[in-house]
């Protein structure tokens, strides 16, 4: 393993959608920065830049050139696998077959069950050899769902990443509920806050919705909030009102978005003074003078730039919308509220222990994960990877993950998995044309079949 002083470190992203690949990217890259000394008032060292490899995982919600080139996050390279493509290249032991490959940090930015299979696969690449590449997983957003499932398919890993103090004492008490080692869990901080402190321009007045694929879920909760936005519009002519979209129709992000707000829309009369806008967060919080939202990661973006910020509570503050996660945080507020003037201004004691503080909190806040990292690359030896689910603690639940990933129990690839040569020219043109054409089958069978069908059925 090279050293963290004399060498760039070689590091792999493994993601299966826009967001995550942002977070995996960028987390890669403050993993790479040099830890400071012990004088905190001493400049932070120059940070190498890493060579940095990333895998695009194939399935539903891979990520469109668009979608990529709006997230800002690059790499030395990038390509679309499948699991077994990627554990045959990422998990390569090297000609030696010592375990000095292709790569010193493996980072995977993945939804759980994805986590889960890339931990079996990569155990069972690297099973009877101790050099091997540090494995480092986490969460790219706020973590208000299935918190114990799915940080237990994240268990395994070499470094489980936290963007809070708060997620990383709820992460500790999870492992150790199930008597799961819960050394892994590594405080740090979103990697994607940043940006120049909010100011006020008299000439300026603009309020951004931050829309969320699947919060709320049902057409007449995303109406209502379409219908209010609006409104608030209609209320407010000097102000411009904008309507940030993660995705365009057909696009994919992490969720399934059966009701996108671009098609709610056209059944409007829309004011001059409303839009719709795609492109960077970071650019449009820039120009915004309060961020409106029911949970979104955004929130965290547009507070820690010190920018207003609403979470709503028109449809309740409920775990199945996330703003229980704002619970504290002084900034749930309603419609009501925000049409006649009012600004919510946050705790900063919640701010703190969220993660998103500013200044030097923030500077730091991977301080911790790079001493890690540096301990773990420094060590002649890795002990296996050996997550908590195993065929003994989990013989229902586990080989349907792996098999969903085309692995065996064992967590090596299945048969015909990971095809010896991938096709080039014309066969790789056609395939291509055929796997996009399915794609998009599927998204119009989920945002345009299956609603007409579910309403049938409840006639």
């Amino acid at each position: 393993m090279p050293s963290r002083t004399d060498s760039r470190l070689r590091i792999a992203v493994l993601a299966d959608s826009d967001t995550r690949w942002k977070w995996g990217a960028l987390t890669a890259r403050r993993l790479a920065e040099q830890v400071p000394g012990t004088d905190t008032a001493a400049p932070r060292p120059a940070a190498p830049t890493p060579d940095l490899d990333g895998f695009l995982l194939r399935g539903r919600a891979t990520p469109t050139p668009r979608q990529l080139d709006e997230v800002g996050a690059d790499a030395d390279s990038l390509r679309e696998v499948t699991m077994a493509q990627f554990l045959e290249h990422a998990a390569g032991l090297g000609d030696s077959g010592a375990g000095d490959g292709a790569y010193d940090v493996i980072v995977l930015a993945l939804v759980g069950g994805a986590a889960q299979a890339a931990l079996h696969g990569l155990a069972a690449r690297w099973r009877g050899h101790a050099r091997r590449p540090v494995v480092v997983t986490g969460y790219v957003g706020v973590v208000y769902e299935k918190l114990a499932d799915g940080l237990l398919l994240r268990h395994g890993a070499d470094i489980v990443l936290a963007n809070s103090r708060h997620d990383a004492d709820r992460f500790r008490a999870v492992y150790e509920g199930v008597g799961a080692d819960a050394a892994a869990v590594t405080e740090a901080a979103l990697p994607f806050l940043g940006g120049a402190p909010y100011r006020a321009e008299p000439a300026r007045d603009m309020v951004v919705f931050a829309a969320q694929p699947s919060v709320p879920e049902s057409r007449a909760d995303r109406q209502y909030l379409l219908r209010r936005l609006v409104e608030h519009a209609r209320r407010h002519p000097e102000r411009e009102v904008v309507l940030k979209l993660r995705s365009k129709p057909g696009e994919h992000t992490t969720h399934i978005e059966e009701h996108p707000y671009q098609r709610l829309t056209r059944s409007l009369d829309l004011p001059p003074n409303f839009r719709l806008a795609y492109g960077n967060m970071g650019e449009l919080l820039d120009r915004t003078d309060l961020l409106v939202t029911v949970s979104s990661t955004a929130a965290l973006e547009s507070l820690h730039r010190s920018v207003p910020t609403a979470v709503l509570t028109d449809l309740g503050v409920r775990e199945l919308l996330g703003n229980h996660h704002f619970l504290g945080s002084g900034c749930l507020t309603s419609w009501d509220r925000l049409d006649a003037g009012h600004r919510p201004a946050p705790d900063e004691a919640w701010l703190a222990a969220q993660g998103v503080a500013t200044g030097d909190a923030y500077q730091r806040a991977f301080d911790h994960a790079r001493a890690r990292l540096d301990a773990l690359l420094g060590q002649e030896s890795l002990p296996p990877i050996i997550p908590y689910y195993t065929a003994t603690t989990a013989p229902g639940y586990l080989p349907g993950i792996l098999a969903r990933h085309h692995l065996a129990p064992d967590g090596t690839p299945l048969p015909g998995a990971a095809p010896a040569h991938e096709p080039t020219g014309l066969r790789r043109w056609i395939r291509d044309a055929v796997r996009d054409a399915a794609r998009g089958a599927y998204r119009h069978g989920v945002q345009r079949v299956a609603p007409v069908i579910r309403r049938m059925g409840e006639l």
